[in-house]
């Protein structure tokens, strides 16, 4: 007998820095992040190939969009994914911050020092 396939699901992972995207409790995907003040800065997405085309990625930042709004914080595109997401779901638009050589400087020191 065939188990259905569970329906994924979205965990912001705090300690780790990102949102998770599981398939059957097996993570497929997900969205790396910093925060910088009152900002999440996203800068990475990813999505296992052997799940590519079944709209996680979408689902994981519309997530963890939401996340963000609701804790009141503001999001920084770095992540062309997310970038890219913000421009085609407007009801997120209002919530971003651009991406300046400031955040970028930032980011950089935070990475290298992970």
């Amino acid at each position: 007998m065939s188990h259905p396939e569970a329906a994924p699901v979205v965990v912001h992972d705090g300690a780790h820095h990102r949102y998770e995207i599981l398939v059957d409790g097996e993570r497929v995907g997900l969205t790396a992040y910093r925060d910088h003040g009152d900002q999440r800065v996203f800068y990475h997405t990813e999505v296992d190939d052997a799940f590519a085309g079944q709209g996680l990625a979408g689902r994981l930042i519309e997530e963890a969009l939401t996340d963000v709004r609701t804790g009141g914080k503001r999001v920084v595109p770095v992540c062309r994914y997310v970038a890219g997401f913000l421009h085609r779901h407007q009801e997120f638009a209002g919530l971003a911050d651009p991406v300046s050589p400031d955040v970028l400087r930032w980011l950089r020191g935070e990475l290298d020092r992970a």
